[in-house]
């Protein structure tokens, strides 16, 4: 049996959140939650049986308090057919097999239940991503594993079709961050839990002069006239439901009663051959 590579190191990555709890930087778990509300009120539908799938159940629990909240581990303690509502908040970039996450939460959902998720996409952190491997490529002559290899939009899409779910949508939200220097927004990713939790990453201290280097390309690059440089954190937000045989359906091609210029009140035109 062929299994799925680890990309996460589970321990270091608890290890990582529960030191960001001491003094905790949750602005983006906040903003997602915030924007994860804004979704559910524009369904017309009451949830009764909500589950929110976290690493971080301080920030998603007072969203939800009557939700069930699992932790983001590989086998999630979703029972089968008990949901309305599976959230899975903000943590899908860290599973080793994202499929079968949402394979998991689709399973949990009772007929026409949704599933909402909310992960970080790929343009996140390029800035810093692009300087880091710039610098150790020139201190060390080599590069390795520094920031989770996370997945464009478009590919993301058909992750929920694979997992089964029905009606599948994906957009996402780019958030610009500022910061006084490099090093500040490292720290506010070890404060967030998201520092470097890789099964394939060095394991040992960074060398200065790599961190060194990659601040100076870095504000070279991208700082603005103050000297301050942003950071860019792409939210996806993906949607899907559990099939229910009273949803909406395409029709079949070719079934249409109306012609497309008649809609449109155009004169239809015959390509030339």
């Amino acid at each position: 049996m062929i299994q799925t590579p680890r990309l996460t190191d589970r321990r270091a990555l608890t290890r990582n959140r529960n030191r960001a709890a001491r003094n905790p930087a949750l602005f983006l778990q906040q903003d997602a939650a915030a924007e994860i509300k804004d979704r559910l009120e524009l369904v017309n539908r009451s949830f009764t049986n909500p589950a929110v799938v976290t690493g971080l159940p301080q920030v998603w629990q007072p969203l939800m308090p009557d939700a069930r909240i699992v932790a983001d581990e590989d086998l999630l303690d979703l029972p089968e057919a008990a949901h309305d509502l599976v959230i899975h908040a903000l943590s899908l970039h860290w599973a080793s097999d994202p499929v079968g996450q949402l394979i998991q939460a689709r399973r949990a959902l009772r007929p026409d239940g949704l599933c909402l998720v909310s992960l970080f996409g790929g343009l996140t952190l390029h800035e810093l991503r692009s300087a880091l491997a710039e610098a150790e490529a020139r201190v060390t002559g080599g590069l390795s594993p520094r920031i989770l290899p996370m997945a464009e939009i478009r590919d993301l899409g058909g992750l929920l079709q694979r997992a089964g779910l029905a009606l599948p949508v994906a957009d996402s939200v780019s958030l610009t961050v500022s910061y006084s220097d490099p090093f500040a927004l490292m720290r506010d990713l070890r404060a967030m839990g998201e520092g470097n939790a890789l099964e394939a990453r060095l394991r040992h201290p960074t060398r200065r002069a790599v961190l060194n280097e990659a601040a100076r390309i870095y504000v070279e690059q991208h700082a603005d006239a103050e000297g301050r440089i942003p950071a860019t954190f792409e939210m996806i937000f993906l949607s899907g439901w559990a099939p229910d045989e009273n949803q909406p359906k395409p029709l079949r091609p070719g079934s249409a009663q109306t012609r497309l210029a008649d809609a449109l009140g155009s004169i239809e035109s015959k390509l030339q051959d």
